[in-house]
């Protein structure tokens, strides 16, 4: 997603493509395909970017994409869903490459905008998250239950004492009660390309709030346009994080009040605060207390849902040689390209 060392940023001129990468860009059609070839001038052009030229193909459709390996039109893709991912990697000429990791989809609320500025309505919403029957019907067993934060046990400083939130219809009938919601819908947005079977997992939730007698509407996006017009932008949609290699690096992402990417809305001084005193902390102890207190209050007042975290599942031409698992991202964490090659 970024392109880092560049003479001034690449804010001079971003469609210069001017980098310091194992590969050369030589077109890119935003949100359609990016082709690159071998950079020669790389210091470590004979150790890895083995491929002459790499093609990156934007599919957001999972059945497009899987077609698209099975006949041999690409060589991997990211993002297989959980519901084919068994069969897939039965078929003679696949390979099927997972590794769990720090990813994560969740339902993202906006705490400043009514109704979810309402806690006792965001506590209502996650209590009536059946965590459990999503791991098992959406992720196919390919994951774990989420706790409502970023952070799970792939982190170092986890702190697996924070009490996991339940899945409790009376709980989550009792704060919507005390939200005092007026009974309108509560409309929940979503898409196939938001996380592979989100518009299933936003079926399950409705089924378990109106048990609740919490009034969710589902209502169902393109996926084309999903990250430009609703994610970060209508204020509760489905999503995913891939996560990062570190809590830092988590929270300054999405939950910093400055953070760019900050899709909740969730803005507390003493939480920034905490942040960086954890940063300038040494003794990993006293971090990790610190990040305690961080996960805690996310758990029982952010704008974040997290009902399951999802392995990352990628599948393979079984002519691609050196794949190795990394629990960080899809794709060996996108090193894909640069360590893999073609028998």
């Amino acid at each position: 997603y970024h392109l880092i060392i560049q003479p001034n940023g690449g804010f001079d001129d971003p469609a210069a493509a001017i980098g310091t990468g194992l590969y050369t860009l030589e077109t890119d059609e935003p949100g359609v395909r990016m082709t690159f070839k071998k950079n020669p001038n790389h210091w470590a052009a004979n150790e890895m970017g083995h491929y002459d030229t790499v093609e990156l193909i934007a599919l957001n459709d999972a059945t497009a994409r899987t077609a698209a390996l099975q006949s041999g039109q690409i060589d991997s893709m990211s993002r297989v869903e959980p519901k084919i991912a068994k069969l897939l990697g039965r078929a003679p000429n696949i390979e099927l490459q997972t590794t769990s990791g720090r990813g994560h989809y969740v339902f993202i609320a906006h705490v400043d905008t009514a109704p979810f500025d309402n806690n006792e309505l965001r506590l209502a919403l996650k209590h009536a998250l059946n965590r459990q029957e999503m791991v098992d019907k959406i992720l196919q067993g390919f994951g774990s239950i989420g706790n409502d934060t970023p952070i799970n046990e792939a982190y170092p400083l986890f702190d697996d004492t924070i009490p996991q939130r339940s899945f409790d219809l009376e709980k989550a009938a009792a704060h919507y009660k005390a939200s005092g919601h007026d009974g309108s819908p509560i409309i929940l947005r979503t898409a196939d390309g938001a996380f592979p079977g989100a518009v299933d997992a936003a079926a399950l939730f409705q089924q378990t709030c109106q048990a609740a007698g919490i009034p969710l509407e589902i209502k169902r996006e393109p996926n084309d346009g999903y990250w430009d017009n609703v994610w970060n932008v209508q204020p509760y949609c489905a999503s995913y994080w891939s996560g990062r290699p570190v809590q830092d690096q988590m929270y300054s992402s999405a939950y910093l009040s400055t953070a760019d990417w900050n899709d909740t809305r969730w803005k507390r001084p003493e939480f920034d605060a905490m942040l960086l005193e954890a940063r300038a902390e040494l003794d990993e102890g006293k971090r990790k207390e610190i990040y305690s207190k961080m996960g805690r209050m996310l758990n029982e007042e952010g704008g974040v849902m997290v009902p399951m975290f999802n392995d990352f599942v990628d599948a393979i031409s079984t002519e691609v040689q050196g794949w190795e698992t990394n629990p960080n991202g899809a794709q060996m964490y996108w090193h894909a390209f640069a360590k893999t090659w073609k028998a």
